[in-house]
Protein backbone atom coordinates (compact mmCIF):
# COMPACT_ATOMS: atom_id res chain seq x y z
CA UNK A 1 0.00 0.00 0.00
CA UNK A 2 1.24 3.47 -0.86
CA UNK A 3 0.76 6.29 1.65
CA UNK A 4 0.84 10.04 1.32
CA UNK A 5 0.57 13.00 3.68
CA UNK A 6 -0.12 16.01 1.48
CA UNK A 7 -3.09 15.50 -0.82
CA UNK A 8 -2.37 18.74 -2.70
CA UNK A 9 0.56 16.94 -4.38
CA UNK A 10 -1.55 14.01 -5.64
CA UNK A 11 -4.03 14.26 -8.53
CA UNK A 12 -6.50 11.70 -9.75
CA UNK A 13 -5.84 10.73 -13.35
CA UNK A 14 -7.73 12.58 -16.05
CA UNK A 15 -5.57 11.24 -18.84
CA UNK A 16 -4.55 7.68 -19.61
CA UNK A 17 -6.60 5.78 -17.02
CA UNK A 18 -5.86 2.53 -18.88
CA UNK A 19 -2.25 2.80 -17.70
CA UNK A 20 -3.49 1.87 -14.20
CA UNK A 21 -5.41 -1.19 -15.45
CA UNK A 22 -2.58 -2.93 -17.30
CA UNK A 23 -0.56 -5.69 -15.62
CA UNK A 24 3.17 -5.97 -16.36
CA UNK A 25 5.49 -8.95 -16.18
CA UNK A 26 8.78 -8.94 -14.24
CA UNK A 27 11.66 -7.63 -16.37
CA UNK A 28 9.32 -6.00 -18.92
CA UNK A 29 10.19 -2.44 -19.99
CA UNK A 30 8.48 0.05 -17.69
CA UNK A 31 5.96 2.13 -19.69
CA UNK A 32 5.46 4.90 -17.07
CA UNK A 33 7.61 6.05 -14.16
CA UNK A 34 5.96 5.52 -10.81
CA UNK A 35 5.05 3.18 -8.01
CA UNK A 36 3.94 -0.31 -8.97
CA UNK A 37 2.12 -2.84 -6.77
CA UNK A 38 2.49 -6.60 -7.02
CA UNK A 39 -0.95 -8.07 -7.65
CA UNK A 40 -0.23 -11.26 -5.73
CA UNK A 41 1.14 -9.96 -2.43
CA UNK A 42 0.85 -6.16 -2.38
CA UNK A 43 4.58 -5.34 -2.33
CA UNK A 44 5.33 -1.91 -3.81
CA UNK A 45 8.30 -1.02 -6.01
CA UNK A 46 9.42 2.08 -7.88
CA UNK A 47 10.27 1.72 -11.56
CA UNK A 48 11.41 4.32 -14.08
CA UNK A 49 10.11 4.60 -17.64
CA UNK A 50 12.35 2.79 -20.13
CA UNK A 51 14.04 0.66 -17.47
CA UNK A 52 13.11 -2.92 -16.58
CA UNK A 53 10.31 -3.70 -14.15
CA UNK A 54 11.57 -5.43 -10.98
CA UNK A 55 12.75 -8.95 -11.89
CA UNK A 56 11.17 -12.28 -10.96
CA UNK A 57 13.62 -12.67 -8.06
CA UNK A 58 12.73 -9.23 -6.59
CA UNK A 59 10.65 -11.08 -4.01
CA UNK A 60 9.19 -14.57 -3.64
CA UNK A 61 5.58 -15.73 -3.73
CA UNK A 62 3.85 -18.76 -2.34
CA UNK A 63 1.92 -20.87 -4.84
CA UNK A 64 -1.31 -19.34 -3.53
CA UNK A 65 -0.14 -15.81 -4.38
CA UNK A 66 0.28 -16.65 -8.05
CA UNK A 67 2.70 -15.08 -10.50
CA UNK A 68 4.42 -11.76 -9.87
CA UNK A 69 2.63 -9.11 -11.94
CA UNK A 70 2.99 -5.36 -11.52
CA UNK A 71 0.22 -2.71 -11.65
CA UNK A 72 0.86 1.04 -11.79
CA UNK A 73 -0.69 2.68 -8.70
CA UNK A 74 0.99 6.13 -8.72
CA UNK A 75 2.33 7.70 -11.89
CA UNK A 76 5.07 10.33 -11.76
CA UNK A 77 6.58 12.67 -14.31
Amino acid sequence: MAYYKYSQFINQTNGNANAFDTLHEPGQTTPYSGIYRCEGCGVNAVSTQGHSMPPQNHHQHSIGQGAIRWRLIVSTH
